[in-house]
């Protein structure tokens, strides 16, 4: 898991501290790809309408892999 993590966050792929509404995941996203969170939130459920159920399982597991920012 240490390579994974260390990999995510070479490429800066963290959940940050600050800006986190539950674990950091969207905040971290839009962080990488310089969108406002906000945004990276509303097109991550945008998602989730188009392909149901999908981010239900890809959240919690982007929550175990992303490292946190600390």
């Amino acid at each position: 898991m240490d390579s994974v993590h260390g990999s995510m966050r070479r490429q800066g792929l963290v959940r940050p501290v600050h800006g986190r509404v539950l674990g950091g995941v969207c905040a971290g996203l839009g962080q990488r790809f310089g969108l406002d969170p906000w945004l990276a939130r509303l097109l991550f459920v945008l998602a989730l309408l188009v392909i149901p159920g999908s981010q239900i399982l890809v959240y919690p597991i982007l929550w175990i892999v992303m490292p946190s920012e600390v």
